[in-house]
C-alpha cells in the first residue's frame, strides 16, 4: 500500500495493557537533544533494517531496543492504517500489541527520555485541535494532551485510528 507523504518504510508498536479495568497505551517521550523529532511523544518504533523480515519484526525489534519490551511479551492483535510523515518522508506502519501490565521498562537512553502510560479514557478526554507552528509554517492539527504531554502529528493520527476501532465503554462488545 502506497502511503501518502512517506517513502521510507518504518514501523511502530502500539502497546496496550489493562490495569484497574482500563485500557492503557504505552508511548515514549523522545530525548530533547535529538536531531529529529526532539521531545516528541511517539510509539516505540523506527526505520526498517535490512535484517528485518517484515515490518512487524521492525516494530518488535524497535520496541525491544527503545523500552526493553521483549518480543515474546507481545501478542500482536493487528495493524492500524499506515500513516505518512510529510517533513521526514516516512511511511509508518503501526502494529497493535497486547502486553501484561506492570512491566519494567528498560529505556534505550540514546533515543528515549521516558516511557509514558496513558489510560485510553484520558486520551479521549484530552482530544482537541490546535494551531501549531513548525519550521515557520502554521497549521491546524488534531492533538491529544494528557498530564501536560502533547501528542500530535503522525502519532495523533495513529491514536485517532486506534480510538475509532476500540469499542466504546457503553457499547456492547
Amino acid at each position: 500500500m502506497q502511503v501518502r507523504g512517506g517513502r521510507k518504510e518504518s514501523a511502530v508498536l502500539v502497546p496496550l495493557f489493562i490495569s484497574d479495568g482500563a485500557i492503557h497505551v504505552v508511548f515514549t517521550e523522545r530525548r530533547h537533544d535529538l536531531r529529529r523529532h526532539p521531545g516528541e511523544i511517539s510509539f516505540p518504533g523506527g526505520g526498517r533494517d535490512p535484517g528485518d523480515e517484515t515490518l512487524m519484526h521492525t516494530a518488535l525489534r524497535e520496541a525491544c531496543e527503545e523500552i526493553g519490551l521483549p518480543r515474546e511479551a507481545v501478542t500482536i492483535a493487528g495493524a492500524l492504517l499506515p500513516v505518512g510523515t510529510y517533513v521526514t518522508n516516512y511511511a509508518i506502519y503501526p502494529f497493535v500489541g497486547l502486553i501484561e501490565s506492570g512491566l519494567e521498562w528498560v529505556i534505550g537512553e540514546a533515543e528515549v527520555a521516558q516511557v509514558l502510560e496513558f489510560p485510553l479514557d484520558d486520551l479521549v478526554a484530552g482530544a482537541g485541535e490546535r494551531r501549531m507552528v513548525r519550521r515557520g509554517m502554521a497549521f491546524k492539527t488534531h492533538t491529544y494532551e494528557v498530564d501536560g504531554h502533547l501528542i500530535w502529528g503522525a502519532t495523533a493520527r495513529i491514536v485517532a485510528d486506534l480510538l475509532d476501532r476500540v469499542p466504546k465503554r457503553d457499547s456492547p462488545l
